[in-house]
């Protein structure tokens, strides 16, 4: 079986990345039992991935993409990012940079996909909207 992905993409050479990673694992937590596997998609290797992400590494799945290839194929402007990547490679829902009612777009797709509860976005806590920094450096 192909599960579907549910993909937080950052890039751990920016501040931006790093305001919304409290924010972002507790997204992932809400489908953590979910038919989507959580994960990151961060755009370094794995040294460095390890060192930005911190415990995060180890509580979801990580993928590095140092060269971009995976966030290019995604078509990314702008990172942080939030993506749902259906079984079948399809991009129904994306959200970048970081707003509550993108993010939130996202997650009720994927809540709707999987038939699980929807996480509350924003929540206390939460950043306030920004735009992210350039996905292809």
């Amino acid at each position: 079986m192909t599960f579907h992905l549910a993909s937080v993409v950052v890039d751990p050479y920016t501040n931006e990345s790093a305001w919304i990673l409290k924010t972002a694992s507790r997204i992932m937590n809400q489908f953590a039992g979910a038919g989507v596997r959580v994960n990151w998609i961060i755009a370094c290797g794995a040294d460095e991935a390890r060192t930005f992400l911190g415990p995060l590494a180890d509580e979801f799945l990580v993928f590095t993409d140092p060269d971009r290839t995976v966030i290019r194929a995604l078509g990314l402007t702008e990172l942080p990012a939030f993506v749902l990547i259906r079984g079948d490679g399809t991009i129904p829902a994306a959200a970048q940079g970081w707003s509550a009612d993108s993010w939130r777009e996202v997650s009720h797709e994927i809540a709707s996909l999987v038939s699980w509860s929807k996480p509350t976005i924003p929540a206390p806590g939460d950043p306030g909207a920004f735009r992210g920094t350039p996905a292809l450096v």
